[in-house]
């Protein structure tokens, strides 16, 4: 079964439609579809730039278009309880065993604080989803009523995470709007997250470095 088989099964958009109405509800940024494309593509680009056959690079974007659904039912503990239920939704499409586990793993493992990179599928992964900073994931569009999360997401102007030609060099570039949001609150929020995508980067035999304003920051 395809990518776009599961981005197009009726069950699953529920699920990811659903989960966000969820995290909206709290105030959260869109984790939608929008998010869930953006993760998987970005998956599958490191998986399939770091020469991993196209099979792994595609269980990439499946695991990255699922990664979030678990925020249906809490979101504390989500990445464990969207594992969960990637296995009963991939059980029931029939995935291989060996498919499935490669899946709920990388899912159960994307989150930070319980989040390890156990795997090339979950370290890209992981830095796929810590790499989607923008401004159009804020759902507030009052400038005056914004957390720190808002702040920080609508500062991003353009966020970039690029591979270079050799292979040892994974590079999140990041511009910020410092008038919205300062680099102190980006890492208020983030050290965490990007801590673990230099473990994650490690695992894929990468160094991971982080750029804001063409300043080299990690």
């Amino acid at each position: 079964m395809t990518f776009e088989e599961i981005k197009n099964d009726s069950a699953i958009r529920v699920y990811v439609r659903s989960a966000d109405e969820s995290l909206a509800s709290l105030g959260y940024t869109e984790h939608s579809f929008a998010h869930a494309g953006i993760v998987a593509e970005k998956t599958g680009y490191i998986l399939k730039t770091l020469g991993y056959d196209e099979r792994t690079a595609e269980l990439g974007k499946i695991a990255g278009y699922l990664h979030d659904i678990g925020n249906l039912i809490n979101r504390v503990d989500h990445s464990q309880s969207g594992g969960v239920m990637a296995f009963r939704i991939l059980d029931r499409l029939c995935f291989p065993p060996e498919e499935i586990s490669q899946i709920v793993s990388a899912i159960g493992n994307h989150d930070e604080g319980t989040g390890v990179p156990v795997s090339p599928l979950a370290a890209a992964l992981i830095l796929a989803d810590k790499s989607d900073v923008r401004r159009n994931r804020v759902r507030n569009q009052k400038l005056l009523a914004f957390e720190i999360h808002d702040r920080v997401n609508y500062s991003v102007t353009k966020s970039e995470l690029k591979i270079n030609e050799a292979h040892t060099l994974i590079k999140l570039k990041l511009n910020i709007d410092t008038r919205v949001g300062s680099v102190m609150e980006y890492f208020e929020i983030f050290m965490e997250r990007m801590i673990l995508c230099r473990k994650a980067a490690k695992k894929l035999g990468l160094k991971f470095k982080l750029m804001i304003n063409e300043q080299q920051l990690i």
